[in-house]
């Protein structure tokens, strides 16, 4: 075999190696499509228009959003600075500034490091962050994390029916129709899903969170007690009480204690709002929200604007 014969065939397997080990020349091998949003103001408004690709083994969050977008960055290229010419600023007391979910759930690293499997739904959002600087679980990923799970794992998911009535039977309908499997009990690392009114849902750790405010729940929502019940508040981004929405409104959020699996509530000052929540589970009414609140049938997403 002639020396140029020779390398020629070394080069060839040494590439061959390569891209069997997932370090081949140019992209890598495809993991499967991954959803990406960009949205500014807690989702109220689109700054890019919504779009699926295909991954590769290679992406992250950040390349992901680097191909599609005009991005500009910060320490060493690991946070986005700026997506669009919608830069991180301070302005009247206020921080705004990017921030990204995966599978409806806060990243715990930065956009460079998340490396990507394939069917992920990344969402970044441009938002003030005074009144909640960690918004640690969403609704707006729906049917994520409950489908896929989140961070790479697959959880179960535990369907907690606390006094909903019938509301529990819409939900898992909805679970059902996007795919999601119920599992039986409470597994440690399960998500769960809280049904009922929230008399019945405070006294749970990672739901009482609620009544600490959005700096401790990340939810722009209150139920407080009124007369012998309980009344649904909407706050706006200080996380300031707007608008009472009334005993009979629903919320559907979802909050997260500590590094436990995030813990999706579909709750209501009564029984009837309980079911008005249950039926919004899908992606028409939650894509793109925090958290949202019925009254009188009307969706509202959360937070609300100030007065």
């Amino acid at each position: 075999m002639s020396s140029c014969r020779g390398s020629a065939v070394a080069i060839a397997l040494l590439g061959a190696a390569l891209a069997a080990a997932g370090c081949g020349f140019g992209a890598g091998a495809g993991v499967g499509e991954v959803f990406l949003s960009v949205t500014r103001d807690y989702g109220a408004e689109q700054v890019s228009a919504p779009l699926r690709e295909e991954a590769s083994e290679a992406d992250t969050v950040m390349r992901v959003l680097d191909r599609n977008a005009e991005i500009s960055t910060r320490y060493g290229g690991r946070f986005v600075q700026s997506i669009d010419g919608l830069s991180e600023a301070g302005r009247d007391g206020q921080r705004f500034d990017w921030f990204f979910y995966v599978n409806g759930v806060e990243s715990p690293v930065g956009a460079a490091d998340f490396a990507l499997r394939g069917g992920e739904a990344i969402w970044w959002d441009y938002r003030d962050w005074s009144a909640a600087s960690r918004v640690p679980a969403v609704v707006g990923s729906w049917p994520q994390p409950l489908r896929d799970g989140y961070e790479g794992e697959r959880h179960p998911v535990a369907l907690e029916c606390r006094g909903g009535g019938a509301a529990c039977a819409a939900v898992r309908r909805r679970l059902g129709a996007a795919g999601v499997a119920v599992t039986a009990g409470a597994p440690g690392d399960a998500i769960r899903i809280l049904v009922g009114p929230w008399r019945r849902l405070r006294d749970d750790p990672a739901a009482a969170q609620l009544e600490e405010g959005p700096q401790a729940s990340g939810v722009f929502a209150d139920l407080v007690r009124r007369g012998s019940g309980f009344t649904l508040l909407g706050l706006d981004e200080a996380g300031e009480p707007v608008r009472d929405l009334g005993p009979d409104a629903g919320l559907i959020a979802a909050t997260r204690r500590y590094d436990a699996p995030p813990v999706w509530l579909v709750s209501g000052g009564t029984v009837r709002g309980v079911l008005a929540a249950g039926r919004l589970l899908d992606a028409t009414h939650l894509r793109d929200h925090y958290a949202v609140a019925i009254a009188a049938g009307r969706e509202t997403p959360l937070p609300l604007e100030a007065r």
